[in-house]
């Protein structure tokens, strides 16, 4: 008896768990992969929505992917590797450019200032950009948003990158704060936490917020191939419907609220920090109240990628932003 009730409960366990396996994987859910150029409290708006659940809600099964530069993270989508891509919206321009029939177009922006900070050796009290002329800077690489960026601060204040500094683009990106504590350079721009890390080991100082002094620029936004906007135009506006949660979040919370959300994303680094970092960011406006890409913003890229020697046509607008989702979402 004892045997047969045995073999009953079994069967009825082996089941359960056939039945739950499959209900995972038929719960209706989008499996979508998002590779992220780089992994950065940056970016806390949409750790917000992966936290709190706003994908999970909106019907989409996300893979976070970190590409580590935005070079990288375009191929992952050209490849197919990745659905979204999250990076500097000059690369979709330079893959349009590139001849490429299927290209990627940007559906919703993140961030609208720079997220990188000036770190020097020494302290400054009265930090002037002149005070970089015959000075050895390390920084990004060339084409990438936070190099012309800088690059464009520089000229904006009288200052030519190519003769009145030596700007050093040959360290990889995120290596260049070790490159720093080892004594290359007398500054060096950088992403959090690296800044924020730098001067915790008392290895350099913040002196100037390039978000603050470049103005609004359109520096990271969510891409897709053209194609695969117009096969999954539900699951597009799910993400960000998702993503706009997140944006109403860090948009209506404390700074000390938002890290507590999204400390499980840098379990490297303490609540402090990440608090600190978020505050950096929320006081100099980083985040916009909505996701959509403006045609303003698209022209001031453009003129920045222009000004950088690394454009060779003007790409319409309309070819490469598509604000109907982002447009929906903020309803």
């Amino acid at each position: 008896m004892k045997k047969v009730i045995s073999i009953t409960l079994m069967i009825s366990l082996m089941l359960s768990l056939f039945l739950t396996g499959c209900g995972e994987k038929n719960s209706g859910n989008k499996e979508v992969v998002l590779n992220e150029v780089a992994h950065s409290i940056f970016y806390a708006p949409m750790y917000v929505a992966i936290e709190e659940g706003y994908f999970a809600e909106e019907g989409i099964d996300l893979t976070l992917v970190t590409g580590f530069g935005a070079d990288k993270t375009m191929t992952a989508v050209l490849s197919g590797e990745a659905d979204i891509g999250f990076m500097g919206s000059e690369s979709t321009i330079y893959t349009y450019l590139g001849n490429t029939d299927d290209y990627v177009v940007n559906f919703a922006q993140l961030t609208q200032r720079a997220g990188n900070f000036l770190v020097s050796r020494t302290p400054v009290d009265d930090f002037k950009w002149e005070n970089l002329k015959g000075s050895t800077v390390l920084g990004g690489r060339k084409g990438g948003m936070p190099e012309m960026v800088f690059e464009y601060i520089l000229k904006m204040n009288g200052i030519n990158p190519e003769t009145d500094l030596s700007i050093d683009q040959s360290i990889d990106f995120g290596s260049t704060a070790a490159a720093f504590s080892g004594g290359q350079g007398e500054y060096t721009v950088e992403f959090e936490p690296h800044a924020t890390s730098l001067e915790a080991k008392g290895d350099g100082y913040v002196i100037a917020s390039l978000g603050e002094d470049s103005g609004y620029v359109p520096y990271t936004a969510f891409s897709a191939k053209s194609s695969y906007i117009k096969d999954n135009p539900e699951t597009i506006q799910g993400f960000t419907n998702a993503l706009q949660k997140g944006m109403d979040y860090v948009n209506s919370h404390t700074p000390e609220e938002i890290a507590q959300i999204i400390a499980p994303q840098f379990e490297e680094t303490d609540l402090e920090t990440i608090t600190t970092i978020v505050e950096r960011y929320y006081n100099q406006d980083t985040w916009k109240g909505n996701l959509i890409f403006e045609e303003d913003s698209f022209t001031l890229l453009q003129n920045i990628l222009e000004e950088a020697g690394e454009l060779s046509e003007r790409v319409p607008y309309e070819k490469l932003v598509d604000i109907t989702f982002a447009t929906e979402a903020a309803k």
